[in-house]
Order: structure tokens, then sequence, then C-alpha cells
């Protein structure tokens, strides 16, 4: 018999949507709806969320069990979106930048215990808080950081949120460069790669070679408009990566065997005022290195047939990689220099380390992290973009059908990082303010908040997570100003 009906393929999602007219459905399992009664002042509101307009994605008379709904209803096949290996490349790499080079100098601060203790936990709140935003992105519909936050906290909130994001994100491609820059010209008391092998030159004038290194490979790869575009170069970011770790692992074991390392401390010094300053502020500094939560929603919405499950996947396969990454990293780094041990662990390499072929293996690991950075520094840029146009162009078309307001936006702000870096002095000042400040926000504060407020009706949240997201609140706003009292502190004491 001739049909006008076609099949629906079964890797498709389908949206359903109640209409007033129709009777409710006559039995719902339990695990994914139920049909509450939601007054006037409820969260979900099918007209207007806190300012976003959702009339197409909620019925209020509804609350979705939302691990069984995508964050973008579509097909699901995607075939031109990320794979999973490609998703957790991005991820990584929005994780491992430069904060890696500063955890060897929070191992000196803590020890080896707490230092390694911290870094395993800091990495299982960081997936606990993505996965909580995640989850809550596919209620709200959201495509972006700002727009979760004001589903459940507001405009001002969201406006809050995203001047985070530009401060942490911009903070970290301002410690890229001054990397870069420290590693390629050498720094007051460390020699640079193009000294070593060229002696003195033009490239002893470290804004020069930045400039050029912004120019000739930066500029390029940030003009790019789609994150997917830059799952190659995130692959090999992180194949990079993975090189400076077991390099600098095989080092230390050398040095270990051969007997050549001193006794590490093992649990923190509190002998001296400087000791217990350095505690105050080590802890958000930590923190940085975990943040990548403004890179959650572009990864999500390319995910091939993306769904909080697939997410949740990714998210965890990268937090067991850059746990491992880390811990390695910072353990390794500490015992090759103790208490000598810099900021940028990075210019500790330009001496020789007291074995054959250290000086071939020091050019490798500087030369292959200078490009480790250079293919981070995109994914960066990306989210800080995006972020920044949501903000200043708010109404306008996507970014995305305009390539002018694109490529403007992409020089203003590689202009401004570049003039970051030529003002800060060392990625140690960076990392302390903005890892008390945007990142301990946007990597627990908000996602907690978030979570704590669309999940208060209805049985969203278990009592297990609610009080688990309370804890993780209460935690990140005492480290946040336990941080920040810190740094002004310091600065005082300098001063003085």
């Amino acid at each position: 018999m001739d049909s006008n009906y076609s099949a629906i393929p079964k890797n498709s999602f389908v949206e359903l949507q109640i209409h007033n007219e129709l009777p409710p459905p006559r039995s719902l399992n339990k695990s994914h709806a139920k049909l509450p009664h939601l007054d006037e002042e409820s969260y979900v509101d099918s007209k207007n969320v806190n300012g976003l307009d959702l009339d197409d994605d909620f019925d209020d008379s509804l609350e979705y069990h939302v691990d069984n709904y995508p964050l973008i209803v579509g097909d699901g096949s995607n075939k031109h979106g990320l794979g999973i290996s490609g998703a957790v490349f991005n991820l990584t790499t929005s994780i491992i930048g430069a904060g890696i080079m500063a955890l060897p100098a929070t191992m000196k601060v803590l020890g080896m215990v707490l230092g390694f203790v911290l870094i395993i936990v800091m990495g299982i709140l960081s997936e606990i808080s993505v996965e909580l935003f995640v989850r809550f992105s596919v209620l709200c519909k959201a495509s972006s950081y700002g727009e979760v936050v004001q589903c459940a906290l507001g405009r001002p909130a969201r406006i809050l949120a995203e001047i985070f994001i530009i401060l942490n994100n911009g903070g970290v491609l301002v410690v890229y460069l001054i990397i870069m820059g420290d590693v390629m010209s050498g720094s007051l008391h460390h020699t640079g790669v193009f000294d070593q092998w060229l002696g003195h030159g033009f490239w002893d004038h470290r804004k020069i070679l930045i400039l050029i290194v912004l120019v000739v490979f930066l500029a390029p790869l940030c003009a790019l408009e789609k994150i997917d575009s830059l799952s190659l170069t995130s692959a090999a970011s992180v194949a990079l990566a993975v090189v400076f770790v077991v390099v600098a692992c095989a080092i230390a074991l050398i040095k270990l065997v051969e007997g050549q390392i001193e006794p590490p401390r093992m649990v923190p010094d509190f002998g001296s005022k400087k000791a217990i300053l350095d505690l105050l502020v080590v802890i958000p500094i930590m923190t940085n290195a975990y943040v990548c939560h403004f890179n959650v929603q572009p990864i999500y919405n390319e995910l091939e047939g993306h769904s909080p499950q697939k997410m949740n996947q990714v998210g965890r396969i990268t937090t067991v990689l850059c746990v491992a990454v880390y811990a390695a990293t910072a353990i390794s780094g500490y015992l090759l220099f103790g208490n000598d041990t810099e900021s940028d662990v990075l210019t500790n390499f330009d001496k020789d380390l007291g074995f054959r072929f250290s000086s071939a293996l020091n050019y490798v690991v500087r030369i292959g992290y200078i490009f480790h950075l250079i293919f981070v520094f995109p994914v960066i840029h990306f989210s800080l973009r995006q972020t920044v146009d949501a903000l200043v162009f708010e109404g306008s078309a996507p970014l995305s059908e305009s390539r002018k307001r694109s490529l403007t936006l992409t020089v203003v702000l590689l202009g401004l990082s570049y003039f970051g870096s030529t003002m800060i002095p060392n990625i140690w000042t960076a990392f302390k303010f903005t890892g008390a400040t945007s990142a301990v926000s946007l990597g627990f504060t908000f996602p907690c908040l978030v979570a704590l407020r669309l999940g208060h009706h209805g049985d969203s949240l278990s009592v297990t997570e609610r009080l688990f997201s309370w804890l993780m609140l209460v935690v990140a706003i005492a480290v946040s100003i336990v941080g920040v009292i810190g740094n002004i502190y310091s600065l005082n004491s300098k001063s003085e």
C-alpha cells in the first residue's frame, strides 16, 4: 500500500512537543519525565528563561531527564563532526597548555605527597563540574557557556561569566607568548635557544621574536572559523606534550639511578612567612591548570552524534590523560631541579644536566614545547573570540556568517595579547591572579551555581549531587578569597 510517509532513520533525533489541544500522554517512564505543576516563578518558563527565548525547546509542564536529549536537535549522524578522538584532543588541548609548566613549581611549594594528591583531586572535581555543566546545558538547549549561565542565573551573571572567560583566556594567551619569548630569546637568568645555536643577533630582542611568531605561525591558525578545523593541530599538540613528559621523566629516572638527585620535600614548608604566602596562592594556580569549561559547548556542538553520555566519555578520557601528564611533569620537573625549579620549568632546560646527550634532549624539550604552544594557542583564542563577539556584538548575526568581523576581532585580540606579553614579567604573576579569580569561577563556582539553581525543582539532582555541588561551591569561594588575599599581601610584602 502506498504511503506519503517515510521511515525515520534510527540514528536521528526527534523533538517532541506537547500542544495544549492534545491530551497528555497516558503513561510516562518515571525515570525520564514527570508532570508536576510548576508555578510562574519556576526556573523553566516556556516563553522566557531569564531572558532566553526558549519557546520551542521547553514545555512548562515537563521536566526532562536530560541524559536522553542532545544539546542540538538534529540528525545524530553528523558525519562531518568531531569523533571521540578529535573531541578528546581538542578538550585536552584546552587543558594542557602553559599551566603544565608551572606545576613543578607548585610541587616545590606543596611537597611531593600533597602536590600529587591535589593534582588528582583537582582533576576529578573539574571533570564532575564539566559533567554537571553539560547536563544543564542540555536542559537549557544552550550553545555557549554564557547562555547556560544566563538560563540559570540571569543576564548580569552571564555578562560576569563572559568577562571572566575573556580575562582567563586572554591571560592564558599572554602566558603562551611569554613562554615562547623566554625559551627562544632567553630571560634575565636563562639563555635562549637561538643564543645557544647562533650567538647574539636580532633574536635577542624578545619582542621582535614574539611578533614574528605571532604573524607567521599564530595568525593563520587563529583566522580559522571552526574549532573542528583545529583537530589535527590539537592532536599534534597533545603528542608534543607527551614527548615533553616522556623526555622529562626519562632524564629524571637516569639522574635518580645515578644518585644525582637530592631527596625532595614531601610536605609543605610552614617555616617562614614567604612559604605560607606561597601556599595561599599555589592552590588557585593548580586550579587554573584544569579549566576548559569555556570550550565544552563548542566541542559538544561539533561532536559527531553528540549526546551527554558521549561528551561525558570524552571528558573522562581527557581527565585521565591530563592527570597522568600533569603528575608526571610535576614530579619529574621537581626531582630534576629541586629548589631551583623556576615558575616556568621550561627555562630550567638551558643548562647541562650532567649526562650524555643532555644538550640534545634539552633542545628537543624546549623546541617541541614551543610548537605545542603554537598549536594550543588557536584553540584558546577560538573561545576568546566567540565570547568577545557575544559580549560586544550581542544581537548581531552569528560570527561564522561575518568573515570581516571575525578577522577584525582576531587581529585586535592578537594585538592585545602581544601587548600584554610585553608588560607582564613572568607566568607566575599571570597565573596566580587569573587562577584565584576567573579560573576558579569558570571551573567551579558558576557550574555549581547553575546545577543548584536549575536542579532546585524536581529531582534533577540527587541528594548526593546536591551536597557535592554545595561542597564544591564553598571550597571554590574559599580558595578564591584566600588566593586574592594572598596575592595582594605578597605584592605589598615585595613593595615594602
